[in-house]
């Protein structure tokens, strides 16, 4: 482990070395949550309305991974990658005293993720081999300028997120075999994967901030926080990402699921949820993980209630707890490390109800009114993307400019 921190070390000197000649310097490239931010509403503003017009036949995606395998992966490595990169470029910083990577090393990252975002929607300007390999290498390469921060400053307690970034590498390797016909199978397991992999860095994180948050914006209230029903609630959603692993264990994901379901709705039971509807910057928060609960109880109900589909849970997790977590604490963290105030404005609260009506359309449509599928999902798609388009207009200024305190950042 020494050994490959002190490498890691080294690359990223030398890396910096070769690049601290460019010829440019911007604000945008001062800390990791700018760049990646940025990226990550810019691509969910544009990324949906051209799914929606390749799905209902007007346009077609040119990528060997297909329309549906095209869309499922870019929203899980593309859009949402990029927003764990900005947050753990930004966060290890803070819990380290350490820096992450900034100016033309950032840039670079930033330009690593683009140009793969680019080649895996056009197939065609590149061998698929080479997309497949630049696609792959951006969450290894995010693990390495991780790796050392955290090593040297003995920071065990968030030492596990480069190695599941790598662990997500390996799925999204999985999906380009597959793709590039060198496996006949995996992919959709790795879809899987991926997707609670991504759910348990929600809950992990999500339980360590929200009630922090929470207990900091409103002193009066008691929010307690149980440790037994934290360690329940994160052991359970790791049991449901091992049984999805094995289709063996498949018949037990739907009785685990639910348990996961009733230990995360107890630990926000004691968050004191209700009591943030007065402050958006923290409701958005209590609501995104709320939708974790809806989509592992839908996931278990998934194989007892023969209207429950499977997708309901996935879209549940997707466009509602992702979408909403995501653009909370994008919107959060971006005021929070330009010296401004943690208030929500007009057009982000809008944002904010934009999201979960989405989410709620996305999930209940297909259920409740199967007939109305298609303009229903045509609905929810428009309204996920206009409430990063309001974030994009608001928050392009913040994230471009430096801090209005002058410190750096």
């Amino acid at each position: 482990m020494q050994r490959i921190a002190t490498v890691s070390v080294s690359v990223i000197r030398r890396t910096q070395a070769l690049l601290s000649g460019l010829p440019f310097r911007c604000s945008v490239f001062n800390l990791g949550f700018r760049p990646f931010f940025f990226l990550a509403g810019a691509f969910a503003t544009l990324v949906i309305p051209l799914w929606l017009a390749i799905f209902t036949g007007l346009g077609s995606a040119p990528s060997y991974l297909g329309s549906v395998g095209w869309h499922a992966h870019e929203m899980l490595f593309g859009y949402t990658m990029a927003v764990v990169a900005g947050f753990l470029l930004t966060a290890v910083r803070n819990w380290t005293g350490l820096p992450t990577p900034s100016g033309p090393l950032l840039a670079g990252l930033a330009l690593l993720w683009l140009s793969a975002r680019f080649m895996l929607f056009s197939t065609a300007v590149a061998p698929a081999w080479l997309v497949a390999v630049i696609d792959v290498s951006f969450l290894p390469a995010i693990a390495g300028v991780l790796l050392p921060p955290l090593w040297r400053s003995r920071n065990r307690r968030n030492l596990v997120f480069p190695f599941i970034l790598l662990a997500l590498a390996g799925a999204n390797l999985v999906i380009h075999l597959q793709a590039l016909g060198m496996l006949a199978s995996g992919s959709d397991r790795a879809l899987q994967f991926t997707l609670n992999a991504v759910t348990l860095i929600m809950v992990v994180i999500g339980g360590r901030v929200i009630p922090v948050f929470t207990a900091n914006a409103l002193p009066e209230i008691r929010v307690r926080r149980l440790v037994w029903a934290d360690v329940l609630a994160v052991g359970l959603v790791i049991l449901v990402l091992v049984i999805d692993l094995f289709p063996v264990l498949h018949a037990s994901v739907g009785p685990v699921a639910l348990l996961a379901a009733a230990a995360n709705l107890i630990r926000m039971w004691r968050w004191r949820s209700l009591a943030t509807r007065c402050v958006p910057m923290l409701w958005i928060l209590h609501l995104g993980h709320a939708w974790i609960v809806v989509a592992l109880a839908l996931k278990g109900l998934a194989g007892l209630v023969p209207a429950v589909m499977p997708s309901a849970a996935v879209h549940a997790l997707t466009v509602g707890a992702i979408g909403s977590l995501t653009l909370g604490m994008m919107s959060r963290v971006a005021l929070g490390h330009t010296g401004r105030v943690i208030v929500a404005s007009t057009p982000i609260i809008a944002a904010f109800i934009v999201i979960n009506v989405s989410a709620i359309i996305r999930v209940v449509i297909p259920i409740a009114v199967p007939g109305f599928y298609l303009p229903g999902l045509i609905v929810a798609g428009l309204l996920w993307s206009s409430a990063f388009a309001l974030f994009i207009i608001h928050y392009t200024p913040i994230l471009m400019q430096p801090r209005i305190d002058g410190k750096p950042g």
